[in-house]
């Protein structure tokens, strides 16, 4: 294998594919970068054997071949060569020379046959979505993603696509997160989840906001085609919470407030909170939001005046999980809906239903 190609061109896409790379393995390939010399062209691939991704840089090859190169030792050499244009040649023992002006580097490479097949996804229709309200969709949903191993499928965001729709769902025991779009898909109603690794590479290189991903979905694996990218990753598999029954169909307070307001009233109360167990307590009435916290530090008090119909309530909250709800909101104001202190709260639109973020209250 022998070719040529632009330095900061392969740097990017390296350091890109680094992120699927597996940084410690029992299996030492799936820890390197497999670099495929083409015709015209570089193919890079990723694999942890979970999540991967592919790219291709164009590239000058004088001699076909393929070799796998550890992520790590790659990326730091690419990051400091000094020309603009690198070569590599690796040889039947794989071992690669690597040249950038006037720095050499021989490098101990492994054979390419080693290197674990990713998987193929093929079949379905499949779903084009612009890279910018995909990415904001993940955004406002992958903060209530589980991190407990107990229950593994809510460990990713749950995907609903339909005749125009696209639901994504995230839930973690204390809270939930429903993003809604409309978009032009006509194909058969799918659903399956993604992991949140994987969603985040997704976001990482979703970065042209005219740009469209393309959604290929298979029975066990899922494959997202962003620009000159593709991340292939498995799905996860379990029987996702029934998340519509826990969402109240009515409401005995309501609130419409300015959303900025709210959520400096609550930052500003739980500053002396050290405990995540502590919650800050919220009292609504006569047309007032009365925020309050308790803890060995002292006590802390704010107040903001709101539109509020229905019963006076009183009820206690994790302050991050209803900040992480208010700051994914992005609107001016927001609609708040509870029913008593031991039933959810509903962060929602003033209008339509794009977005719907859940929260348990805190016993006070």
């Amino acid at each position: 294998m022998k070719f040529i190609c632009d330095s900061a061109a392969f740097s990017k896409a390296c350091m890109n594919v680094q992120r699927t790379v597996s940084s410690k393995s029992t299996i030492p390939s799936i820890e390197g970068i497999l670099i495929e010399a083409l015709s015209d062209s570089l193919k890079l691939t990723g694999y942890d054997l979970e999540v991967g991704s592919q790219t291709f840089i164009p590239a000058e090859v004088q001699e076909n071949g393929s070799v796998i190169l550890n992520a790590r030792n790659l990326c730091d050499i690419l990051r400091m060569v000094p020309d603009d244009t690198v070569s590599i040649e690796s040889d039947e023992r794989n071992i690669c020379k690597i040249i950038s002006g006037d720095v050499q580097y021989s490098i101990i490479g492994t054979s390419a046959d080693e290197y674990p097949d990713v998987p193929e996804v093929s079949g379905g229709f499949p779903v084009v979505i612009n890279q910018a309200l995909l990415k904001d969709m993940i955004r406002k949903t992958i903060f209530s993603v589980s991190t407990s191993e107990r229950n593994p499928v809510h460990c990713g965001v749950r995907f609903e696509i339909g005749e125009g729709k696209i639901v994504l769902v995230a839930v973690d025991g204390a809270r939930l997160a429903v993003r809604r779009e409309d978009i032009d898909y006509t194909g058969e109603d799918v659903a399956f989840v993604v992991p949140a690794k994987t969603l985040g590479e997704v976001m990482k290189l979703s970065d042209n906001d005219e740009g469209f991903c393309s959604i290929s979905v298979g029975r066990r694996h899922i494959c997202f085609e962003i620009g000159e990218y593709r991340i292939i990753s498995r799905l996860l598999e379990g029987n996702f919470i029934d998340y519509k029954a826990a969402i109240p169909i009515s409401a005995t307070t309501k609130i419409i407030a300015p959303t900025r307001r709210v959520i400096e009233c609550v930052e500003r109360t739980a500053l002396i909170i050290t405990d995540r167990s502590s919650p800050v307590r919220c009292t609504i009435e006569n047309g007032v939001m009365k925020f309050s916290s308790v803890t060995s530090i002292g006590t802390a008090n704010d107040k903001m005046p709101a539109e509020i119909e229905g019963k006076d309530l009183e009820i206690g909250f994790n302050s991050k999980f209803v900040l992480d709800a208010l700051k994914a909101t992005e609107s001016d104001e927001v609609r708040i809906e509870l029913n008593s202190p031991s039933q959810p709260i509903l962060f929602l639109p003033i209008d339509g239903d794009k977005f719907l973020f859940l929260v348990l209250p805190v016993r006070i």
